[in-house]
């Protein structure tokens, strides 16, 4: 026959039994999970439009960023935008985490120039790293006989339209050179995607074009009738030195066959930029800036614009802004960059 158990027997065994099931848990919910991934981190890359070189930057670093979300638990996206001044502006109010922008604008947000005059410098501005060039290109018809930026006096030339960041290029080349714009050529204010046309028609000599090569406007001007050729940009060493933004760079003979040059072109770029904000941490720009350059040569593949890049260039040139820690650290730790003192 069964012995009735006490109740105070009973909650004790139940209150033992609950505790040790209790203990049992927590510690359990303790332990290190050897096979447990790290926490998402969600970041946006904002580059240009669909069409450009900016947009195929963006969706190349997402790629690579992507492939290591295992390890690093930062899963990347692109999105098109309006370009330089809008990513730069997004990336400091905190909706972007990257975005790309020509040098020469990475310059003057950091100085409080141009478009951000009123709010003044945007000193929590950052570089991450160059990539493409985006070289001033002057295109030139052959029978004018211009072969150097010298020759474009008294030619009939396009420098861009007014506001443009093309015109502001066209205008320091040709101050550098020695020529005012204004009584020494017969200068056009069109944009530059409409040179071509007038090139072919007869209705100028010249034009610039800051562009990332290869470029549709010029592959179709050295297709036309009219034989054109794209002139070197030489003796700009002052210019360089004055206005850090601009790096010396060459546009191969190769991505235009049509044109009547028999060799690579020297000329001047603006270069594209990664850029990131002083509020980003250091562990998602350095895991970022890692996929990029331990991935180089299969980013190099994605479009023929980054077929030239070099380590050294990205880490240097165009780069108008602080370099962001997290970058710094990946630089160092590689031997891109000096160690700290």
């Amino acid at each position: 026959m069964l012995k009735r158990i006490s109740t105070p027997i009973c909650l004790s065994i139940l209150i033992a039994g609950t505790l040790v099931t209790t203990s049992c848990g927590r510690k359990k919910s303790s332990a290190p999970d050897a096979s447990a991934k790290p926490k998402t981190t969600f970041i946006s890359i904002g580059t240009g439009g669909v069409t450009g070189v900016y947009y195929q930057v963006g969706g190349g670093i997402m790629t690579l960023v992507n492939r290591q979300q295992t390890e690093t638990g930062i899963k990347a996206s692109f999105q098109a935008t309006g370009g330089s001044v809008y990513n730069i502006n997004t990336v400091l109010a905190g909706s972007l985490e990257f975005g790309l922008a020509q040098s020469d604008r990475q310059h003057q947000a950091l100085k409080g120039l141009a478009e951000w005059q009123e709010k003044g410098p945007r000193d929590t501005l950052r570089a991450v790293c160059s990539v493409h060039p985006e070289s001033v290109t002057l295109v030139a018809a052959e029978d004018s006989g211009i072969k150097s930026v010298a020759d474009l006096k008294g030619k009939r030339v396009n420098i861009g339209n007014p506001g443009s960041g093309n015109r502001g290029n066209s205008l320091d080349v040709l101050a550098e050179a020695g020529l005012d714009w204004e009584t020494d050529l017969h200068a056009e204010a069109v944009k530059a995607a409409e040179s071509s046309k007038l090139l072919q028609d007869g209705r100028i000599d010249a034009y610039f074009y800051t562009v990332g090569h290869p470029a549709g406007a010029i592959t179709e001007a050295a297709a036309g009738r009219r034989p054109v050729g794209i002139v070197p940009i030489t003796k700009m060493e002052g210019l360089i030195a004055k206005c850090p933004y601009y790096a010396p760079t060459t546009i191969p003979k190769s991505l235009y066959p049509k044109v009547t040059n028999k060799a690579d072109i020297e000329t001047i770029s603006v270069m594209t930029t990664l850029i990131t904000s002083a509020d980003v941490s250091e562990e998602i720009v350095y895991s970022v800036t890692k996929a990029l350059f331990e991935n180089l040569d299969e980013f190099k593949t994605m479009h023929p614009a980054f077929a030239y890049l070099k380590p050294e260039t990205m880490v240097t040139a165009g780069l108008s802004a602080p370099i962001h820690r997290g970058a710094l650290k990946y630089y160092r730790e590689v031997g891109l960059l000096p160690t700290a003192p």
